[in-house]
């Protein structure tokens, strides 16, 4: 499944935990924004760990699913290249 992962984190030091956690499972498109192809498992330990770590009254990560049809559909205009993850996960 494909995810976009977005973040608000108040505190600099969760907010770096939280980069480097979204590092491991997808790459980062710009500030507070990644992008993961992930399993129904990999989402579920990645929620788990993110779940762990915020403080909900201050803190808010937000996931947005796409299906293939929707992936088509995203258009970008410069910034990084998208990673091809099959490379890495073949």
């Amino acid at each position: 499944m494909h995810v976009v992962v977005t973040y608000d984190i108040s505190e600099d030091k969760r907010r770096t935990k939280i980069h480097k956690i979204l590092s491991s499972y997808g790459q980062w498109m710009q500030f507070s924004v990644f992008e993961c192809n992930l399993t129904k498992t990999e989402y579920a330990k990645l929620r788990n760990r993110l779940h762990k770590l915020i403080k909900p009254q201050e803190d808010s990560i937000r996931f947005y699913f796409l299906c293939e049809c929707c992936q088509e559909r995203v258009e970008r205009i410069g910034g990084e290249t998208v990673r091809d993850d099959t490379i890495f996960f073949a």
